[in-house]
Formats: structure tokens, sequence, C-alpha cells
């Protein structure tokens, strides 16, 4: 099996996510839990708007700001590493 080095900014980002990739993590599993994980934050944002949590009007805002957060899903895994 080979070793993955992960680039330090990207670890740094996941670890913001909670994320914890070894060595031994194909950065391709990474990129698919990231990109399930933005997923589901973009469902209960809409399930929030929908409850009348928030005035529709900050909805595009707040997709925005999420977006921001899981910008690492726009690189490949393959740039993940080093």
């Amino acid at each position: 099996m080979p070793a993955y080095a992960y680039r330090q900014d990207v670890l740094d980002v996941l670890a913001g996510h909670g994320i914890r990739p070894t060595t031994q993590t194909r950065p391709e599993i990474v990129h698919e839990f990231v990109a399930d994980l933005y997923r589901y934050e973009l469902r209960r944002l809409r399930d929030r708007l929908r409850r009348g949590e928030f005035p529709k009007h900050e909805y595009f805002d707040r997709v925005v700001d999420l977006r921001r957060r899981y910008a690492i899903i726009s690189m490949r895994p393959a740039e993940w590493i080093s």
C-alpha cells in the first residue's frame, strides 16, 4: 500500500473539518468524504431556511460562505499530496 504525503495546507483545512487522514488514506476517499460533508451542510442549511430560522434574503450569502469553507473540494485529490 502506498504512503501519501498530504500537503500541510491541505491537512490544516481538513483538520478544520475534523478530518485527519493518515499516510495510508487515499486522497480520493478523503475528497469524497469532504464532498459528502459539504452536501450534508447544504441540505442542513436549506432545511434551516425552510424552518424559518433565517430570512430568505440571507440564504445566498450563507451558501457562498459555506462554499468558501469547503473550497478544498474544488482541488483534485492529486493536488492534495506533495
